[in-house]
């Protein structure tokens, strides 16, 4: 055999080898397990999807297990790669990407879900609770309640507030919590409010039959009498049985009540009568009419609650209580008198004359006509 002949065989030996070895290369590589990289990057993406909906925020369970599993996912895939190429195994990694990837759709889909529920739920609520915010500004906005209800319908409404802001700011969760901090604190103060109106409310009965005797006495007389409505802040002057005039009035702090003791800034209720007419320069105010309170029934109503030990023993009766001018101020700031704008205390001060009937009510109309209004 020549060389070059020789050099041909070997030329062909070696190509054969190498073409050999190829196919040994491409047979080992598809021997090598492939790693789940599609089913990873979708379960990538479905939690990227979830987050960008809120579902970290909204259906926590649920992108939580979806995140574990995509940790899940790749910390075996990490395991895998670690071991010898053709003894690896990615078929837990598929399934945990799987599992991931359905568990964020999952909290994607209940996100949306719980989203338009909460709006729909918080839509309805604001609106009983503004309704609820309203009724306790009108029938409560001026009554004496306790410093802790105060404070607590300031703070409800204060959260309502911020709950509607929540809302428009797209967070639903906090505009919720929000408002149901707020619902509590508003209708509990709501109800405290209306069993107190209502305990004071007892006593129309009485209240009823003073006005009347009152407005009977003007009838009877064809003279002036006066009555004074302390839930709505009214004078009422009657002539002859009608009522001639009716003026807005500003009383004591604490007017919801009796007046017990001096220095309790509540306005008395009775029937009583002026006893004393005091011109500007006697008097700190623009005109003052003197009641005679406290009269024998406050006197004896005053010993009997001291007796009962309902009033401390050291404690004094009150007294100098007026109807007088310098009102007009929009709140309830006297000592237990009766405020009226100057205007008006000078009519009031022409027609009114030692011995007027003056009677004080809590209220002329029953509470459920008032309730209704």
């Amino acid at each position: 055999m020549t060389k070059n002949g020789r050099i041909i065989i070997v030329a062909g030996a070696s190509a054969l080898l190498t073409e050999f070895l190829v196919i040994i290369i491409i047979v080992l590589s598809r021997l090598v397990p492939a790693p789940p990289v599609n089913e990873i990057e979708n379960a990538r993406k479905a939690l990227s999807a979830a987050r960008q909906e809120n579902a970290d925020y909204y259906s926590k369970e649920d992108y939580r297990e979806a995140a574990a599993l995509y940790d899940s996912a790749m910390f075996c895939w990490r395991r895998e790669n670690s071991r010898f190429i053709y003894s690896r195994d990615y078929s837990k990694v598929a399934e945990y990407a799987r599992l991931s990837s359905e568990k964020a759709l999952t909290s994607a889909g209940n996100t949306r879900t719980k989203i338009g529920n909460l709006k729909e739920q918080i839509v309805k609520r604001t609106k009983t609770l503004d309704s609820l915010a309203a009724d306790l500004a009108k029938r409560f906005n001026n009554y004496p309640l306790a410093a802790e209800v105060r404070n607590n319908i300031s703070r409800g409404k204060l959260l309502f507030s911020e709950s509607g802001i929540a809302f428009q700011n797209g967070d639903y969760l906090l505009a919720e919590n929000k408002l149901t901090e707020s619902e509590y604190l508003l209708t509990s103060s709501y109800s405290h409010a209306n069993d107190n109106l209502k305990s004071y409310f007892r006593s129309w009965p009485e209240w009823r039959r003073w006005a009347d005797s009152t407005i009977a006495i003007s009838a009877q007389t064809g003279d002036y009498s006066i009555i004074v409505d302390k839930y709505s802040r009214k004078v009422l002057v009657y002539l002859n049985g009608s009522k001639l005039l009716e003026y807005s009035a500003e009383l004591g702090r604490n007017w919801v009540g009796d007046k017990m003791i001096r220095g309790d800034k509540a306005t008395p209720e009775g029937m009583y009568k002026i006893t004393k007419k005091f011109e500007s320069d006697s008097t700190k105010y623009h005109k003052a009419l003197l009641l005679d309170y406290p009269n024998e029934e406050d006197t004896a109503s005053f010993m009997a609650a001291k007796a009962r030990g309902s009033i401390p023993r050291s404690a004094k009766i009150g007294g100098m209580i007026e109807i007088h001018g310098s009102g007009g101020r929009g709140i309830d700031w006297t000592e237990g008198c009766i405020a009226l704008t100057d205007r008006e205390m000078d009519t009031i001060f022409n027609i009114a004359r030692i011995g007027t009937p003056v009677t004080i009510v809590g209220s002329i109309s029953d509470l459920r006509h008032i309730l209704r209004r």
